[in-house]
């Protein structure tokens, strides 16, 4: 049996695969799994975050991360398909366009498409004309552009609700408790409860993001040794337009590092997300959320003009001169799976099926051995 202490979108992504995979599993977060104060300024990275999915247009094509990425590419749609049969369907918009500001962009996305196109997948360039339909909706400067098919948007929020709910529905176990202490015990780990009392497993994995370093920092500087991790915070917005958006707009559009993913599912279509800053640190900048809203003055009028509707922010653990993310094995029987950065919705299949892999390469599928007590 497995605690999984998180539940962002990468820990409930643990907590459910292995619970589908047969493993006796409890949920450890304060929220229990289910949505904070929505009125809250900040936020968890995974309910920060727009759910923007790049993998195909990713600028590698070999190593880790990319091998990461192609996974959980495939898996989500797997996944989706099966939390849809089971009464819990996860609203996707396919495809993704990248946006070349300058002609160095343009350039690069040529390249990164050929390559791309040598492996077999679906990338397409698209020129001036091709982008006419679209014409005075895109930021500018805007020379050329990258359609990825396969990429897109996946709604985080309606993930975590559909992952909780199934994995719940599957027997998963949820504590609305923040572990505070971890130490290790003859047969697994004990952690310590905030409210008092405390949990033990043979297996526990550390989902929690900036959080996780504090629970390692008790196990000694040798386990904990390169594995820091760094706040940096991220603001959005929600907007709503005076209009919908063109039809031929696809799931998501990036112009300088910047998404902008239309929600046609509220208001008409006339809603439209937009981020996210890049801010080192805890604290939000208010003339950055400025330049968020006019793209640093690229952008058009229509999205100079919408209302905002919705401000927030949240903080992305990104690892500290170490590649992202962390999928590390501190001890044994100790998993960590934090330091996503800002690719947490994308990663969390591929993340949860490394996690699964490593718990059953010891112990093979099912339980494990786990008790939960309070006081």
């Amino acid at each position: 049996m497995v605690i999984v202490v998180g539940a962002g979108i990468i820990g409930l992504a643990c907590a459910w695969w292995l619970q589908r995979r047969g493993h006796q599993v409890l949920l450890l977060d304060p929220s229990g799994g289910g949505a904070p104060d929505p009125a809250a300024l900040h936020r968890s990275a995974s309910r920060a975050a727009l759910g923007v999915l790049m993998a195909d247009v990713f600028h590698r094509d070999r190593g880790r991360a990319w091998v990461l990425r192609q996974r959980s590419l495939e898996l989500w749609r797997l996944w989706s398909d099966e939390l849809a049969r089971r009464g819990h369907p996860l609203p996707q918009r396919p495809g993704l366009l990248l946006l070349a500001a300058d002609a160095a962009e343009a350039e690069r996305l040529q390249q990164l498409a050929a390559r791309k196109r040598a492996l077999g997948l679906p990338l397409c360039l698209w020129d001036r004309e091709r982008l006419e339909p679209l014409g005075a909706t895109l930021p500018q400067p805007c020379l050329a552009a990258l359609h990825s098919p396969r990429d897109g948007q996946l709604d985080p929020g309606v993930a975590l609700a559909a992952l909780a709910a199934d994995g719940q529905a599957r027997g998963m176990g949820v504590l609305a408790q923040k572990a505070v202490a971890l130490e290790a015990q003859r047969s697994g780990w004990r952690l310590t409860l905030a409210e008092g009392g405390h949990a033990e497993a043979a297996w526990v994995v550390l989902a929690t993001g900036i959080a996780a370093a504090d629970l390692l920092s008790g196990l000694g500087a040798d386990r904990a040794a390169g594995l820091a991790l760094e706040p940096v915070l991220g603001q959005a917005l929600e907007l709503e337009l005076e209009a919908p958006l063109p039809p031929a707009w696809p799931g998501a559009v990036v112009w300088r590092g910047l998404n902008l993913v239309p929600r046609p599912d509220l208001e008409g279509g006339r809603r439209l997300w937009l981020g996210a800053t890049l801010e080192p640190g805890e604290r939000a900048d208010p003339a950055q959320r400025a330049r968020l809203h006019t793209l640093g003055d690229g952008a058009p009028h229509w999205l100079r003009r919408a209302r905002v509707v919705q401000h927030w922010q949240g903080l992305r653990p990104r690892p500290v001169g170490r590649p992202a993310p962390l999928l590390e094995r501190p001890a044994p029987g100790l998993l960590l799976a934090a330091g996503h950065y800002r690719n947490g919705v994308l990663l969390a299949p591929a993340t949860a099926e490394w996690v699964a892999g490593c718990i059953e390469a010891d112990t093979g599928p099912g339980p494990a051995g786990l008790d939960a007590r309070r006081g």
